[in-house]
């Protein structure tokens, strides 16, 4: 990191940048960035939160765990994929329960790892994103961003029991 940076304030110096005044306008565009995503922000943590605490979430999973078995799912796995595209934080503990419960190397913890890395927590990528720009209409971003993250999931399946089998 101090390389990169010393690379920076190099080439601008080579430029004749006036790199301080530069800075300062950068973090002056990032606060009114910060500024105009926070209530998006605020209602996006409060909606994962009630979701969380109506139970809402666990009745999702016990609906789609039958059908998640049919398509040779691990149950284990069930909370996660439903949770990941809302809550990056809220899946990296279920992961990790996983690991502790299963084993990393088990099918499910395997599984896992594999959604982990592949898949995007869509709704704040959304609200980010789009809010930064003040787009108000989604369109056919979250159908297409969901449909990806159970694409995700089935490949991560695939792919697991196609590397251990």
């Amino acid at each position: 990191m101090p390389a990169f940076i010393a690379v920076v304030i190099g080439f601008g110096l080579i430029k004749k940048i006036p790199i301080f005044d530069t800075f300062l306008i950068g973090a002056q565009e990032g606060f009114k960035t910060l500024y105009s995503l926070a209530p998006t922000m605020v209602g996006l943590i409060v909606a994962v939160n009630m979701l969380k605490a109506s139970g809402a979430t666990d009745l999702l999973c016990n609906a789609v765990t039958p059908i998640a078995n049919a398509l040779g799912f691990p149950k284990e796995i069930v909370p996660m994929v439903l949770l990941r595209p809302i809550s990056g934080g809220g899946s990296t503990a279920l992961l990790t329960g996983i690991y502790k419960d299963f084993g990393p190397d088990s099918f499910a913890g395997m599984v896992a790892s594999v959604l982990a890395g592949s898949t995007e927590t869509t709704f704040y990528a959304i609200a980010v994103y789009f809010g930064s720009v003040k787009i108000k209409k989604i369109r056919h971003t979250l159908i297409s961003a969901l449909a990806a993250d159970f694409t995700a999931a089935v490949m991560a399946v695939l792919t697991v029991k196609l590397i251990l089998f």
